[in-house]
């Protein structure tokens, strides 16, 4: 959807939300310290003027009254107090009266800020979905990753969030544990996709936008990627582990070497089995010049 706001770019949102409404009452990323993230690195975190923000509602319920999407930018507004949130939630439901949902981005650090109460009352104004990147279930991965988040934050945030009636969409990281830590990576990520039974999963691959070198400059320890083999056995290992009820999984990003979809478990053997014939040669693979278009 076309906007007349002026945003502060880059400007990213989920595949999931690319028709819809975007308002960036945030700029930036409050944590900014992932090693292997870029998305906001080139500017810093500050909240939007909320007089500003209710302008910007205005002026689009004017041009587009039929909105029935919308999400909420930039990299984590859910680090703004809930008292904001609400005020710019419910010009958002005055404003759009065939609105169906809200998603935003969210880390499990900030959900765990607000109290159950004010989770559910975001989830009546109208916040449905989470967007929450785990990146793995690993405390080693994720230290060595300065994520800022644990096992146990992980699971004990989205599941605060589930209870208050949010739905979540996440997403694992293929590859971030390195050949090292590569097993762990997946067994843990798998035990916490089964400890809080998200709606939606997905997974994509470690990549390198500004080459490896970069990369390993900030991490500062040893690492080295798995081969495209290595990846796939890795996701293999990620779904044999997985014990869900009804989460539609995705790994069909253009990162990723081979695209899968289905719901987990409901689809668990037939996604082993198509890795299980990749391995084997009996699939073609996504090329590299592919990846990242």
């Amino acid at each position: 959807m076309r906007s007349p706001l002026k945003y502060d770019e880059p400007l990213f949102r989920p595949p999931a939300e690319a028709y819809s409404l975007i308002f960036q009452i945030t700029k930036g990323c409050s944590w900014n310290r992932c090693v292997f993230c870029e998305m906001y690195t080139t500017k810093d975190f500050k909240a939007k003027k909320q007089e500003k923000n209710i302008e910007d509602i205005a002026k689009c319920a004017e041009l587009y009254p039929e909105t029935r999407k919308i999400f909420l930018a930039d990299g984590d507004a859910m680090v703004l107090s809930t008292a904001r949130l609400l005020e710019v939630l419910k010009q958002i439901q005055q404003s759009f009266p065939r609105l169906m949902r809200v998603g935003i981005y969210a880390s499990t650090r900030n959900l765990l800020t607000k109290s159950p109460q004010e989770l559910q009352e975001l989830q009546a104004a109208g916040l449905k979905m989470l967007y929450v990147g785990i990146e793995s279930g690993d405390d080693e991965v994720l230290a060595r990753n300065q994520k800022g988040e644990t096992f146990k934050t992980t699971v004990e945030g989205l599941n605060r969030a589930h209870e208050a009636g949010m739905k979540s969409s996440v997403m694992i990281l293929n590859g971030l544990g390195g050949t090292e830590h590569s097993h762990a990576h997946a067994v843990n990520s798998a035990k916490v996709l089964n400890e809080t039974q998200p709606q939606y999963a997905s997974t994509l691959v470690l990549s390198f936008p500004f080459g490896v070198e970069h990369y390993l400059k900030r991490l500062g320890l040893a690492f080295e990627l798995p081969d495209k083999a290595g990846l796939l056995k890795e996701l293999h290992t990620l779904i044999a582990h997985l014990e869900l009820k009804e989460t539609i999984f995705r790994s069909d990003h253009a990162s990723n070497y081979l695209s899968l979809k289905g719901i987990l478990n409901r689809d668990k053997e037939k996604l082993l089995d198509q890795i299980s014939v990749a391995l084997q040669g009996g699939s073609s693979l996504r090329p590299e010049w592919m990846r990242g278009l």
